[in-house]
Order: structure tokens, then C-alpha cells, then sequence
């Protein structure tokens, strides 16, 4: 049975070729924007489900693209509607799981997918292909990794087809990528390859270079100044390479870790440059915003640090030449300047609007203050503007839901409005037909994003990039560390992917001969990726190649990929290359609190071995057996809960549920937060000692893991202890009824009813002591003696309940 309904579809030979290629085995797809990738999904998902039944899935990083491609299947795929679905986090777990159930294709974001494996709602078992769009993302924690593992230690009939235009510069990145996918075989094509070379259009590049006034300039050399005067006393100390503000922000961080771990081990000679190492990453900052983004962003920034009362933004505000600052962006404004970008985009805009008032543009920005105000503008000056943002809200600032995100890219692909002015949700793989202008507002350090961003425009005709740059800034270095990692992007991909062939027998090689692209005019696909591909209806003549190009499209070397596609090649699993992932066997039982999904330790868990049942717990975060709980605390989090008096209230707690409380902390204590080391070390002595909780100490999330399976294995299995949650609080001993009993006393914590106890022997003693006798306790003074012998002897008078 046929699912892709071939009869609208017209697969180019590239795709047919890449499909023929990635039909058996886990493939990386590197493809330009708008030359089809969807399309190589749906082509390698009909055979799959046509040769397994079962699910094809098909993950992508926002919700907005999760619901573009579900479109995409329900317009070319011959299933019910309701056999199509999107999975995320608005819908109930339980819808979730049931339309799981119904559905044969569905596409999802990835932490909707992560959480319903790790709590058992659905099962990956069934699922014969698995599509990761924007593949670059499966690096270090994302979902991406996860899924990807559990996918191929659990399906019957596991197939990985990452897809990406830019899986970024970094070799060791590219290698991680393939790693965690398992991957097998990467198929590469550029604007260059031969086989793409005639569906692809030019886009013009332009980068616009702008001088900053006078008043910027002035604020520029005064903030350069007080940014030298504290870097100094950081490079005398060795900590920056020198003084200059040109230094990376990047030295200035790890200045700030190398003072607080001196600080850690108590060397507290580097603690008095704290402040200075605060104060320089203020004014980095500070610069960047006024390079980057302008007069009302540094304004908004400087408000933020007059609010703030640490030690460090006082002092900056306080310097009078911080006032001087203050006085020139008055002055500024009071003149009407901003970034002298925001004049030329206006520029721009207008001139494109009046070669072609139908225009479709885009404006990237990295600030959603900067987009505020270019929406502003814009709409100052009549034409029709609109934001697109992410979903997280920020302070006087709500996010987009889904809903939102979708009805605005559908208004702007009607030609609602002209300008659509997107932070970087709007970067990655969003079908916008027909844009005719990108401009980035500021150039990102990144080949990824300037790809995502490019990506954009040209996709149905010539479209053109316009970079901003504001001359002698960071602008400048931005623009050209994306440009030379890109460069570099297209040979560490090709270099991976030969080291990937080499380890195939010879015969199954393929040539890489695909050549990066070197011009300052880039190209993208001619039309939208998935109307080019529709067949023409009936009397329409579909626009072709030119005859040369089709000829040579129709060469062996496509013939063979025909062949491919009709000829089904042998099951995957003789293939040499497999990804290292071994079932593991299922038996241990670790009971983890919901809130404790967003850690990542229930997933690494599952890959360890063990069977995660989520549940919410009222105490400890996770339970291995009917004695053991475990607490498990951030080491950010153990010391806020020294300083706001919450630690030994949850040792207490967990004292009481379990016979065997243990308390892992996670992470670098010292030199974190602004807490003595002798404060956090006493906690630490009290727990261990006062109230016998031992305390183990873990350097991240995966020892952490370890540590938890290892105690879970160690009571489940050798010593056979059934795995049970208390719905009830364990009996109390006798000693702690006493303590209890004792804790009523006014200002009297649980360490200091210990001592009561042992000093008097008993409750009745406690009760009866006098002031004096109370206050041979140590932590008891006149005050507090007097207070409890006041409840202990002040006669009971009922109170009105009036």
C-alpha cells in the first residue's frame, strides 16, 4: 500500500537519488533551504510504512514548524486527517497519549516526545522511521539526544533521517552530531552540486556599513574608558590577557569563575576583584547594546542597574562619568536619534516598497526591544508591520502561543502586512513563500543562524540580504567570524562524511565531490518546498530546467538512483556502521517526582538502565526502595536554602518518611554565591551529624545518575527491598515524638531541642527548668529562656472566636 499520493508529486532526481540512499540506513541530510527536505521525509516514510506499518514521527524544534509539516503530510499523504497529528505541550497528557495511539504519522517538538517516553505514555516501539528536521540541534542535552537513543535501543524496525542546511562549523560538533543519531551515511548538496545547481535562484548580497554620530560616539569613549579602568586591576592580577575593551566577553567570564574558585578554596586574596570583574561585564554589555542596538536599548539597560543594589551597579552609576552618559542620552533623545541602522532599514524598506509595494520582507534582530521599535517605526510611517516572537513571556512582555505564531505567518503569507520583524524563533525552517528582503539588523557570530536567516528569501525567486553594520564595532567582527566559520562549515561536513564512507566495504562507497560555495552571491531554492514539487494541473506548463541542464540531470549517474528507488536494497542491519546503543535489561524501578523531568536525570536514568515510574512525591525526588529516599539538590539550590532557613526543615521531613534518607548535591559549592565557606561547610556538619543524613556530593547530572541507579541497584537487587511509595508518613520513634514535642517551644528548632533533651534528659525536665537553668543550654540567651518559660507558665485563657 502506497501512502504518498504520487499522482500531485514531481520528486527532483536529487531527491530521488538522496531517498534511494537513506530508504535503509540512518542518514544526515545537508540540503539548502527550500530545495525539498520535507519532501525526502514523506518519500522515505510512505516506503517505510508501505514496507513495516507501524508510525512514522517527525520531530522539529518549534511548534510552528511541527504544524507546518503535519500540513504537509495531510496535503500529500492518502490517510484520514485525524490519522495526521501534532503532538506538544499544549495538549493534556492524556489527549497526548491517546492521539499517539490513533495516529500513523505524527510530528512533534521534542520535549513533548522526551517527557511521554520517560513517564511511559507512549512507546517508540512501533515508530519505522523517525525524522529529525534541523538536525544541528543534537548536540549536549537537547531532547534530540535522548530520543535518538531510545529510539534505537527500543523500535523493531528503527530508521534515523536527520535533516539540516547547516549543521554548523565544528568538526568534533559535526561528529557529535552523527554520534548521537547514528548516523551511517551523510548525503551533501550546495547550491553548487550539479544536481541542485538548476532548481536554485541567486541571492544578492548587500552589507550596508553605518557611522555612528557624534553623541555615540562620545558615550562609546566614555564607557570604552570606565571598561579599561576595570579590567585593570583584573589584568595586573593575571586574570584577562590585558586591559583593552576590546577583550573578549568571553575572558571576562572566565575571569569571574577563576576568582570565585580561588575564593572556594580560600584563598580570598583575588575576593576584592570581584567587583571589579561585576563592573567590567556591566560596561561589555552596556557597549554591545549601544554598538548593536542603539540609544533606547543602553537607556533601557542603564534603568535596569539604577534598580539594581549590588555593590558593583551602584558604584557604576555613582561615577560622575556614568551621569555624563545619562545627560547625553537625554540629550539624545531629545533630538530624536536612535542607531543610525534604524534610519537605512527605514530606508530600505521604503525603497523596496516603491519598486514593488506587494513586497514580502523579513527583519531579523537578536533584541525584542530592538523589534518593539522597529514595529514603531514602521508603523509611524504607514506600512503595515507585525512581530514574531517566541512563547516565553518576559517582564512586560507576553510571548506568542502557537495560535498566535501561525496566525501571523498565515496574515503575512496572504500579504496582510509587509514587514515581519522575527527574533531568532523565526531563523529555522518556517515556510515563508516569496520574501523578497532579509535584513539583518545586527550579523550573528554563528553559520548556522546566518544560513537560517538567509534561508528566508530566494526560496521562490531572486531575493536579496541586506546586513547592517555599524562601522568600527563589534558589528564588524560578528559579520566575519559567521562568514569564516561558514566557510569552513561545508569541508568539515564533507570531512566527516568521508571518514563515514572509508569505514563502509569499497563497493558501497560514494564520491563527495560536492564543492562549498565561494561567491558573495548565494543561492536557495526557486520555489517553495512543497508546491514545486506538485505535479502541474491539467493545461498548466510546469517552468523546467534549461534543456542542457535536464539532459545532464538524466545522466547515468540519475538513472542509477532511478534504478535504486524501484530495486529495494538489503536490510539495514548489514550494514557495517551501527550505532553503539545495546539494550539494556529492565528490572530496576526508580520512582522520580515530576518535577524533577526538567533536571535531565530521569532520562539518563533510562539510558542507564533503570525503569522510571514519574509520580508526584511529597517527599524526596527520587525513592529506590521502601526505605531509601533521595533528596537531590542543585548546590544553587542547597545554599538558598541555607540563607532563607529551609535545609533543615526538608532533612527533618525526609528524616521522618524514610528509614534511610540520603541528600546528593550537584554541582560546585564554593565561590557560587555570596556565602562564606565556613556557613555552608556548618550545614553541611550539622545534616551529617545532628540529624544523620549522609550527604554525597556529585560533580553534574550524570554522576548524579549514577550514584541513584547504583544505590537502586544495591537495594533491589542484592538486597531485595520492594520498591513502594508511602501514602503515609512512617511511625514515629519515641525520640523523635520527644523532639517533637520539645520543637513547640517558641524559637525552638529541631538542633536545639536535641540539645534540651540532652542536657535535661527528658520532657518533663525541659518543662520545669528554670530561666536560669535553660540558659546553660548553648543557643538559649535571656530572651529566649524568658519567652519559653512564659508559654510553659502563663495560665490558658480560651480565645474569643468573635
Amino acid at each position: 500500500m502506497s501512502y504518498l499520493r504520487r499522482d500531485l508529486i514531481e520528486p527532483r532526481v536529487y531527491q530521488e537519488v538522496i531517498y534511494a540512499k537513506c530508504k535503509e540506513r540512518n542518514c544526515l541530510v545537508v540540503l539548502p533551504t527550500g530545495l525539498g527536505k520535507t519532501l525526502i521525509a514523506m518519500l522515505i516514510a510512505d516506503y517505510r510504512l508501505s514496507k513495516y506499518g507501524g508510525k512514522a514521527l517527525m520531530l522539529a524544534p518549534t511548534k510552528p514548524l511541527a504544524v507546518q509539516h503535519a500540513e504537509s503530510f495531510r496535503k500529500l499523504f492518502n490517510l484520514p486527517p485525524e490519522k495526521i497529528n501534532v503532538l506538544t505541550g499544549e495538549l493534556s497528557p492524556e489527549k497526548r497519549r491517546k492521539i499517539w495511539e490513533e495516529s500513523v504519522v505524527i510530528t512533534a517538538t521534542p520535549q513533548t516526545i522526551e517527557n511521554d517516553v520517560l513517564t511511559g505514555r507512549i512507546s517508540l516501539e512501533d515508530v519505522v522511521l523517525l525524522v529529525f528536521d534541523e538536525a544541528h540541534r543534537a548536540v549536549g542535552n537537547y531532547s534530540y539526544v535522548f530520543i535518538a537513543k531510545e529510539y534505537l535501543k527500543t523500535a523493531r524496525h528503527p530508521l534515523v533521517l536527520g535533516l539540516t542546511a547547516s549543521p554548523g562549523s565544528d568538526e568534533e560538533k559535526i561528529r557529535e552530531i552523527v554520534r548521537n543519531l547514528g548516523i551511517e551515511h551523510i548525503e551533501i548538496r550546495t547550491e553548487s552540486s550539479p544536481d541542485v545547481k538548476p532548481y536554485v535562484q541567486k541571492i544578492a548580497f548587500e552589507w550596508v556599513r553605518v557611522d555612528l554620530p557624534g553623541i555615540y560616539k562620545e558615550v562609546r569613549s566614555i564607557l570604552r574608558e570606565m571598561l579599561k579602568e576595570s579590567l585593570k586591576p583584573l589584568a595586573n592580577a593575571g586574570l584577562v590577557s590585558s586591559a583593552s575593551a576590546d577583550i573578549p566577553k568571553r575572558e571576562v567570564l572566565q575571569a569571574g569563575s577563576r576568582i570565585n574558585q580561588a575564593v572556594a578554596k580560600g584563598d580570598y586574596s583575588l575576593g576584592s576583584l570581584m567587583k571589579h570583574q561585576a563592573k567590567a561585564m556591566k560596561l561589555h554589555h552596556a557597549i554591545e547594546l549601544l554598538e548593536t542596538q542603539g540609544l533606547t536599548a543602553l537607556r533601557a539597560y542603564l534603568k535596569k542597574l539604577r534598580e539594581d543594589r549590588s555593590k558593583s551597579s551602584r558604584e557604576l552609576m555613582e561615577d560622575p562619568r556614568m551621569r555624563k552618559v545619562i545627560y547625553l542620552l537625554v540629550q539624545a533623545k531629545e533630538l530624536g536619534l536612535d542607531h543610525p541602522k534604524m534610519e537605512k532599514l527605514k530606508e530600505l524598506i521604503r525603497s523596496q516598497l516603491e519598486k514593488k509595494p506587494d513586497s514580502k520582507i523579513i527583519v531579523f534582530t537578536n533584541y525584542r526591544d530592538t523589534g518593539r521599535k522597529i514595529i514603531e517605526e514602521l508603523r509611524a510611517m504607514g506600512i503595515s508591520a507585525e512581530r514574531f516572537i517566541g512563547q516565553a513571556s518576559r517582564a512586560n512582555d507576553r510571548g506568542m502561543s502557537q495560535r498566535e505564531q501561525k496566525e501571523i505567518l498565515d496574515r503575512f503569507s496572504r500579504g496582510e502586512f509587509r514587514v515581519l520583524v522575527a527574533t531568532s524563533v523565526g531563523e529555522e525552517g518556517l515556510d515563508v513563500p516569496e520574501v523578497d528582503l532579509v535584513v539583518f539588523y545586527e550579523p550573528v557570530p554563528s553559520a548556522i543562524r546566518s544560513i537560517q536567516r538567509r534561508g528566508r528569501t530566494g526560496r521562490h525567486r531572486p531575493g536579496k540580504v541586506v546586513i547592517l553594520i555599524a562601522k568600527g564595532t563589534r558589528d564588524e567582527a560578528y559579520y566575519w567570524s559567521s562568514r569564516r566559520k561558514e566557510k569552513g562549515m561545508f569541508e568539515a561536513i564533507k570531512k566527516v562524511a568521508r571518514e563515514l564512507e572509508k569505514s563502509r566495504p569499497k563497493e558501497e562507497r560514494v564520491e563527495i565531490r560536492e564543492k562549498a560555495p565561494g561567491s558573495v552571491e548565494m543561492s536557495r531554492g526557486k520555489i517553495t518546498p512543497l508546491d514545486a514539487f506538485l505535479k502541474p494541473k491539467r493545461g498548466e506548463k510546469k517552468e523546467s530546467p534549461k534543456a542542457s541542464e535536464s539532459k545532464e540531470e538524466e545522466s547515468p549517474k540519475a538513472e542509477k538512483g532511478k534504478a535504486e528507488v524501484e530495486k529495494p536494497t538489503e536490510d539495514a542491519k548489514e550494514l557495517p556502521i551501527k550505532p553503539v546503543f545495546v539494550r539494556k535489561p529492565k528490572g530496576i524501578v526508580v520512582y522520580v517526582d515530576s518535577r524533577e523531568l526538567r533536571s535531565g536525570i530521569p532520562k539518563l536514568l533510562k539510558e542507564l538502565g533503570a525503569e522510571v515510574e514519574v509520580r508526584t512525591l511529597d517527599v524526596a525526588d527520587y525513592v529506590v526502595s521502601e526505605e531509601v529516599g533521595i533528596e537531590r539538590k542543585s548546590a544553587n539550590d542547597f545554599i538558598q536554602s541555607i540563607i532563607d532557613g529551609r535545609l533543615f526543615d526538608q532533612v527533618e521531613r525526609l528524616k521522618r518518611a524514610y528509614e534511610k534518607p540520603v541528600i546528593i548535591i550537584e554541582g560546585e559549592l564554593y565561590g557560587i554565591r555570596n556565602v562564606h565557606p565556613n556557613a555552608i561547610r556548618g550545614a553541611i556538619t550539622a545534616v551529617t551529624l545532628d540529624w544523620g543524613v549522609p550527604i554525597l556530593f556529585s560533580s553534574g547530572k550524570e554522576e548524579t545518575a549514577q550514584f541513584i541507579y547504583l544505590i537502586a541497584k544495591r537495594e533491589q537487587e542484592e538486597r531485595k527491598k520492594e520498591v513502594r511509595l508511602r501514602s503515609e508518613k512512617k511511625a514515629l520513634t519515641l525520640a523523635e515524638r520527644q523532639r517533637l514535642i520539645v520543637e513547640g517551644l517558641p524559637n525552638v528548632s529541631a538542633t536545639l531541642a536535641k540539645r534540651l533533651l540532652k542536657h535535661f534528659g527528658n520532657v518533663e525536665r525541659v518543662f520545669t527548668a528554670t530561666e536560669e537553668e535553660l540558659k546553660e543550654v548553648e543557643g538559649i540567651g535571656e530572651k529566649k529562656a524568658r519567652e519559653i518559660r512564659k508559654v510553659i507558665t502563663a495560665p490558658y485563657v480560651e480565645e474569643d472566636k468573635a
